[in-house]
């Protein structure tokens, strides 16, 4: 994900899609410079329908799987891997691949422990559906009369209230918790403390229940709603209602003694991490077994059953797998983010998943109901591509012998292409400091190509298609139920949602003219890098005059500097530990407030330059590719002044 994703595991960013083209890679990059705080911070998913890509080759035993796995380890130097996969007969290959630690070249196994991050959360819907079923709570109820005690701003609770399905399924319209919170690292805190430190992150930026963006704030309040009502710490009702029923017998939220003993040691950029403590323990701080992490997934494919008993109904795990809160789920979406579960397509079929991950790991559980089969995966590298890849290895394997599930008849709807056929922005940032990236790179086309529906990046990538299921309503390709709809959003008028993006249409113009400055800013500030030189050793030769032929010169060069800059010092941040530096005001952190400052202060200078200059005696190339360039900064300085990015304070 990116920025995702990793501090403390997460849905992040995206489940698994296809590849896009690389195209415009240049421009990407440079745009995404401060989505570098994502992806320094980690954090696992962001929970929308995935799409997988093709394994290499076939495989249809246990030992052509181990040998795969083993080579991707290697391309990717991945030193442990720690599988579970389980069927409706019990567990299919439950270990592990490699070395816990590398230095000691301990050998990993069964019993080995792992770090699973977000895979974490779904202990606390669980919780929260044990507790509905006991008719102790309801999805329904208010947070206000739920936990009046905890802080939150939400303008529309008058007439929208935040509710406790809002807090699971991620549609409380909250900004995703900031550095701040994920830098936490005390293992006695209390949750109240927790959700004490720093609650200003808790302010819904539209009604809740309408947009999904992913928040590690919402399901730690869950867990103390739990607490609340049951009289009982978190940690300990989980695991009487639900480790130790299933046989589950060393997983735990905290740095104990089994995981001293037998837990993996974490790796990022070749070097050696300690163990992070995650303050908001229900969000992400699980360790766990491929033995135990079996019996978890085997819970799943026997729909609420465990060691030979019922810990919770089929209808409650139903419910779990479904998305109610969002507008595009009202209007009958069925494909995105439930309570803690949420839907990962590979080729045919419609896998439910929750991935995970803190710095140095990460994790995946997924199951497919058809198939009665799921799997969990879980290494000690920070490599979202070697989880792909294994994980697609391993879907491959489980969907070996199956028949692609029978699709109803395409529809063949008269579809209006005025009436959808356009541009569409991202509307529903996880995190609102990247959101003045994510609305530019993330704008999508959306097209007629005969009776279906073509979704594709606007800086380039692979289609995705759609087929109508009525009106309003789109299946993937080769997925029968609805993955995109086309619905209203209270503030945003028409919108479409793709599993949990939600996108509102834009303009040509509005579109074209975000990238298109976009792109000459990013060439201008390439340019003035180029040219410098050139025309610096001219300037001292004596041939360019000091004054106003000098000065519309150097500061928009300094601009472009500053921006540089900025990209190199999150950089830095990202290859070293991230959260340690952003969160708190380092020499970096601090370094990169005052970049982003002097390059306001010098786009306004050299505005004022270039309008001074304008009638100098200098040549005139050099002087309109200098104001040019002037307007450019200035022009992206006001962009990213309203949005908060000047002056940036990454530990705020």
């Amino acid at each position: 994900m990116k920025l995702h994703d990793e501090i403390q595991g997460g849905v992040g960013t995206e489940a698994y899609r296809k590849p896009a083209k690389k195209k415009n890679r240049g421009a990407q990059e440079m745009f995404r410079f401060l989505g570098l705080i994502t992806a320094c911070c980690g954090f696992l998913f962001t929970s929308t329908l995935s799409v997988a890509t093709e394994p290499r080759a076939t495989i249809t035993t246990l030992s052509e799987l181990k040998a795969a796995i083993e080579d991707t380890m290697v391309k990717h130097e991945v030193p442990a891997v720690g599988i579970a996969m389980v069927d409706e007969t019990g567990p299919v290959w439950v270990g592990s691949l490699g070395k816990a630690d590398i230095a000691t070249g301990t050998v990993a196994d069964a019993s080995t422990m792992y770090r699973i991050g977000s895979i974490s959360k779904m202990f606390v819907s669980l919780s929260v559906l044990k507790l509905v079923e006991e008719g102790r709570l309801s999805l329904d109820d208010k947070l206000s009369d739920l936990a009046p005690e905890i802080f939150y701003d939400n303008p529309w609770e008058d007439t929208d209230p935040i509710r406790m399905v809002h807090l699971l399924e991620h549609t409380t319209g909250w900004d995703d918790n900031h550095l701040p919170q994920f830098a936490l690292s005390d293992p006695t805190i209390s949750l109240k403390d927790g959700l004490d430190y720093h609650p200003h992150s808790r302010s819904s930026r539209w009604k809740p229940g309408t947009r999904m963006a992913y928040c590690n704030a919402g399901p730690p309040l869950a867990a103390y709603i739990v607490q609340k009502i049951t009289g009982q710490n978190f940690e300990e009702y989980v695991a009487d209602q639900f480790f130790r029923p299933l046989g589950m017998n060393t997983v735990t939220y905290r740095l104990n003694d089994d995981v001293m003993q037998h837990g993996v040691s974490l790796y990022a950029n070749d070097q050696r991490l300690s163990y992070q403590h995650i303050s908001l323990r229900p969000s992400g701080a699980i360790n766990i077994s491929p033995e135990d992490m079996a019996k978890f997934v085997a819970f799943f494919v026997n729909r609420g059953r465990g060691e030979g008993r019922a810990l919770l109904s089929p209808a409650s795990l139903a419910r779990m797998e479904r998305s109610t809160s969002t507008s595009g789920a009202k209007a009958g979406l069925e494909l995105g983010y439930g309570l803690s579960n949420y839907s990962s397509i590979y080729k045919h079929w419609v896998y439910r998943e929750h991935r995970g991950a803190v710095n140095g790991a990460r994790s995946t559980l997924a199951y497919l109901p058809e198939a009665n089969a799921g799997h969990a995966i879980m290494i000690n590298a920070g490599n979202y591509a070697a989880l792909r890849e294994i994980s697609q290895l391993v879907r491959a394997y489980e969907t070996r012998d199956l028949t692609p599930p029978s699709l109803e008849p395409r529809n063949t709807l008269a579809l209006e292409s005025t009436t959808i056929e356009g541009f569409y922005m991202p509307i529903n940032p996880r995190r609102e400091v990247t959101h003045f990236i994510q609305r530019v790179v993330g704008i999508e086309s959306i097209r007629l190509d005969g009776n279906r529906l073509a979704r594709e990046p606007l800086l380039g990538g692979v289609p995705e298609y759609y087929y109508p299921l009525s009106e309003n309503l789109f299946r993937p390709d080769g997925i029968s139920q609805a993955g995109l709809v086309i619905t209203s959003d209270p503030l945003a008028g028409d919108i479409i949602q793709a599993d949990s993006l939600t996108y509102q249409p834009v303009s040509a113009a509005a579109a074209f003219s975000l990238l298109g400055t976009g792109g000459a800013w990013l060439l201008y500030i390439a340019s003035s890098l180029l040219f410098f030189p050139i025309w610096g050793v001219r300037r001292l030769r004596g041939n360019i005059s000091a004054g106003l032929p000098t000065r519309v010169r150097v500061w928009p060069l300094l601009s472009s500097i500053c921006i540089v800059t900025t990209v190199l010092l999150f950089r830095f941040a990202a290859s070293s530990n991230p959260i340690d530096v952003l969160a708190r005001p380092s020499l970096i952190a601090v370094a990169i407030m005052v970049a982003t400052a002097l390059f306001a202060v010098f786009s306004v200078v050299g505005l004022y330059a270039a309008y001074r200059a304008r009638s100098s005696e200098m040549n005139q190339v050099a002087y309109w590719h200098s104001a040019l360039g002037a307007l450019l900064h200035g022009t992206v300085m006001v962009y990213l002044l309203y949005y908060g990015v000047i002056g940036l304070r990454t530990w705020a």
